[in-house]
C-alpha cells in the first residue's frame, strides 16, 4: 500500500511549479511501478496553458474551479467544473484557461519519472 502526503511529494521530489501560475504535485510516478502517475494540479485563475502531451495519455478531473477547455484541432470548447472530466486519448493539442482557481487530479500512462518539465510544444519527453 501507498500513502503519501503533500509535504512527503515535496520532500521526495514530485513537486514542481511556477509560483502565481500552476503547481503539479506527482503523488505516484514510475518508481512506484503502477503503470501511471497520478497527481494534484493547481492552475491560477486568469492563466492559460496550451499542451499536447505527444508520448502520454492524459485523464483529468476537475475537483475545484471552472474552466474552458480547447481542443485546438478542431475549435471545439468544452466549459469545465467540479465533477467534470476529460481525457486526452488522442495526444490532442488543447489549451486550459483557468476562469477561477483550478484543481485537478490528473492521471498519465506511461508512468512519469517525476522530474519532467514541459517542452516548447508543451509536451513530457517518452520515459
Amino acid at each position: 500500500m501507498i500513502v503519501r502526503s503533500l509535504e512527503e511529494v515535496k520532500t521526495l521530489g514530485g513537486f514542481r511549479e511556477k509560483p502565481g501560475a500552476w503547481s503539479s504535485a506527482r503523488y505516484l510516478l514510475q518508481a512506484d511501478g503502477v503503470g501511471f502517475t497520478m497527481t494534484m494540479t493547481t492552475v491560477a485563475a486568469g492563466r492559460s496553458l496550451e499542451l499536447e502531451y505527444k508520448n502520454h495519455v492524459e485523464a483529468n478531473l476537475v475537483i475545484e474551479g471552472e474552466a474552458v477547455l480547447t481542443d485546438i484541432g478542431d475549435g471545439k470548447e468544452y466549459q469545465l467544473g467540479p465533477g467534470d472530466m476529460y481525457t486526452l486519448d488522442k495526444h490532442d493539442r488543447h489549451r486550459l484557461l483557468a476562469v477561477s482557481d483550478l484543481t485537478l487530479v490528473c492521471v498519465f500512462s506511461p508512468a512519469l519519472i517525476g522530474n519532467e518539465t514541459h517542452d516548447e510544444e508543451g509536451s513530457y519527453p517518452a520515459a
